[in-house]
């Protein structure tokens, strides 16, 4: 899924897109009454932007940074590995049964990890995009329809993934909010 976001003014959905168009778009737009809330759509969760300046200052200013590399990475010394590959040491914890087994996989604790982690990723692919999806939506509602009726039968239904009980909620709220919301809450659908 693309980076897009989406501002909203009241219930009034202004923009989605790519950060820097939807940025331009609320600049335009100017000072207003209600407040305008930016969210990142991967998270549901609004951000702040500072939207002083001329259009090249605005976008000099927008964050660059990729959804990998949303955790802010350490900085350490070069050493050992495979910096060019983005291989990065870190500490893992465990205990010393599982130190044991680790060390006694080919190629060792570290090829045995990443393996693990991929098979992962492969198994539960799918339903950790659904729970992000979810979780985008819940984020996104609390600060728009944190006070709107059936707000926490509405959550509780999204999180036990009954949608049509999700839907029948929520049919009452503000059009764009709540076509917003499910747009969030189930894009697992349409990758």
């Amino acid at each position: 899924m693309d980076e897009t976001f989406t501002a909203f003014q009241g219930p009034r959905r202004l923009a989605t897109g790519p950060l820097s168009e939807v940025a331009l778009s609320v600049k335009r737009i100017g000072a207003t009454p209600a407040p305008i809330l930016i969210f990142d759509d991967r998270t549901g969760r609004s951000i702040d932007l500072d939207l002083r300046g001329s259009d090249a200052e605005i976008t000099s200013r927008l964050p660059v940074k990729s959804v990998e590399q949303s955790e802010p990475a350490a900085v350490e010394p070069r050493g050992r590995g495979r910096p060019k590959l983005g291989v990065v040491a870190r500490e893992v914890t465990l205990l010393p049964r599982h130190w044991e087994w680790l060390n006694a996989q080919p190629g060792g604790a570290s090829v045995a990890l990443r393996k693990l982690v991929d098979e992962a990723r492969r198994a539960n692919g799918d339903r950790d995009r659904a729970r992000q999806a979810r979780e985008a939506a819940y984020h996104f509602m609390s600060a728009m329809a944190g006070n709107f009726p059936n707000f926490e039968e509405a959550s509780r239904a999204l999180f036990t993934d009954d949608r049509r009980r999700f839907g029948e909620l929520i049919a009452d709220w503000p059009a764009d909010i709540r076509d917003h919301a499910i747009a969030l809450a189930y894009r697992d659908l349409a990758s």
